[in-house]
């Protein structure tokens, strides 16, 4: 994003209306205003009032007042918004507010569509960056969009603004925390698809990805670690060869290509090789995980309300809250809007 005598702003999506995403956004505004200064929603505006209201009374009980949305008619109109007020840009003809906790195709709809204004928004470079609250997968499904999620829908809107193919729009999920980043070579897949997915071309494009990405955000090369697919990392071949006859050519060659790769590793220790902790710096800045659960359960365990969902590979900043809708407190006013604000703190720092 080019440089402007007025800053560029973030846009955060409003997620499902069913689940905790607009309660989270109205819990930032109000408890972390000072880390939110150019951000504005993109959502619907009885949605965003029901999520206010929540906020309010559980903060102040029956009588507390709800904190003030200011409707934005384009996005550099948030820098003129009164202090205190949440701006919002209201989609028109989005669906309203839905029942709480219920998996509901007007919902995905709604969704989907503030996600698919930001990132046109955000690839026309009329917004430096989104962050995106968190959706429904089956939401989605029902209402008729063909991805199964955020990092899918925005490949696709990149692609098509590119006018590229799918293929040549290559993009990887990130998940980061103050003490660990993990990058997967697949996403959204069953675990049999995903073992057929590391194959020698994929593990090398996963690894050019993620140093070209870091290598913006840290100003140096990073330390890569990969773990192996399979128990030990295969044991020498006892326990699978894919480490012997994919994982480690594509090492090498990613060495051969002047990355800091390090690996295969066993896929049980090498997160914590990683870590960085307090007094003490992880061996590696980032690990290269073979599929979902394998990269996404270190970083949760670590603390889900810090960790941060990062697309890598788009021409574009976007991040997201490291975890889902929570039907199950949906509406109970007890979301923890940490991770959010983190998702803010962290496009920020992506920006060029």
């Amino acid at each position: 994003m080019s440089k402007t005598s007025t800053p560029a702003a973030i846009a955060i999506t409003q997620g499902d209306c069913a689940g905790i995403g607009p309660e989270i956004i109205a819990k930032a505004f109000a408890g972390a205003a000072q880390q939110m200064p150019g951000c504005f929603v993109v959502g619907e505006l009885q949605t965003l009032r029901r999520a206010t209201a929540l906020v309010a009374r559980v903060r102040d009980g029956e009588q507390g007042i709800a904190q003030s949305i200011a409707v934005i008619e384009k996005p550099q109109d948030v820098w003129s918004v009164p202090p205190g007020a949440i701006p919002l840009l209201a989609l028109p003809g989005l669906p309203g507010p839905q029942p709480y906790g219920e998996v509901s195709a007007l919902a995905g709809e709604a969704a989907a569509r503030c996600v698919t204004w930001a990132v046109q928004a955000a690839l026309r470079g009329e917004i430096a960056a989104l962050v995106t609250a968190p959706l429904h997968k089956e939401a989605l499904s029902l209402a008729g969009v063909k991805f199964p999620g955020h990092t899918e829908l925005l490949q696709a809107e990149a692609a098509a603004h590119a006018g590229v193919p799918l293929a040549e729009m290559p993009v990887r999920m990130m998940l980061a925390s103050d003490e660990l980043r993990t990058v997967l070579v697949s996403i959204h897949v069953s675990l049999r698809e995903a073992i057929a997915a590391v194959t020698q071309p994929g593990v090398l494009q996963t690894l050019r990805i993620t140093h070209a990405a870091l290598s913006r955000s840290l100003g140096r090369a990073p330390r890569i670690g990969v773990a192996g697919l399979n128990p030990h990392a295969g044991e020498g071949g006892l326990f699978g060869e894919e480490e012997i006859t994919i994982i480690a050519p594509a090492i090498a060659q990613a060495r051969a290509e002047g990355m800091d790769v390090h690996g295969p590793f066993a896929p049980d220790t090498v997160f914590m090789r990683a870590r960085h902790a307090p007094g003490h710096s992880g061996e590696f800045d980032v690990v290269l995980a073979m599929y979902h659960d394998q990269g996404l359960i270190p970083v949760k365990y670590l603390g889900v309300e810090k960790g941060v969902n990062v697309t890598l590979g788009l021409p574009l900043v976007r991040t997201s809250p490291d975890h889902g809708t929570a039907f199950d407190i949906a509406g109970q006013g007890m979301a923890n809007a940490d991770s959010l604000v983190e998702a803010v703190r962290m496009a920020r720092g992506l920006l060029p």
